[in-house]
């Protein structure tokens, strides 16, 4: 059974980098069934995409975030990685590593949502 587990501080202080690492088991993050993720959701808020690595290393980030966010992999270990520099009290949420799965389907990739899904880890960001 795959899973997916996030580890970082849970505190950060406003204006340091925010840092995540996502360990995923049973599946090795190169295999083309799916794209890698993070998502947030802020205290009494929506979810929101932050972005996501490839199968081969390609990243997309949302442009709202576009400026401070990194993401990154280690295949050694099966982990992906979310820096977020120059926090706010506003980047407070609950963060979610999650798998984007995709399917060869009639001679196209078609793309299914997030069909796998991390706990979740709560940083708050304060002095």
């Amino acid at each position: 059974q795959v899973q997916l587990q996030e580890s970082g501080p849970g505190l950060v202080k406003p204006s340091q980098t925010l840092s995540l690492t996502c360990t995923v088991s049973a599946t090795s993050i190169t295999n083309d069934t799916h794209f890698w993720s993070w998502i947030r959701q802020p205290p009494g808020g929506g979810l929101e995409w932050i972005g996501y690595i490839t199968f081969v290393g390609n990243t997309y980030v949302s442009p709202s975030l576009n400026s401070r966010t990194s993401i990154s992999r280690d295949m050694s270990r099966n982990q992906f990685t979310l820096q977020l520099s120059s926090v706010t009290p506003e980047d407070t949420a609950v963060y979610y590593c999650a798998g984007l799965r995709r399917a060869h389907e009639d001679g196209a990739w078609r793309y299914h949502g997030m069909d796998l899904w991390g706990k979740g880890t709560l940083v708050t960001v304060s002095s």
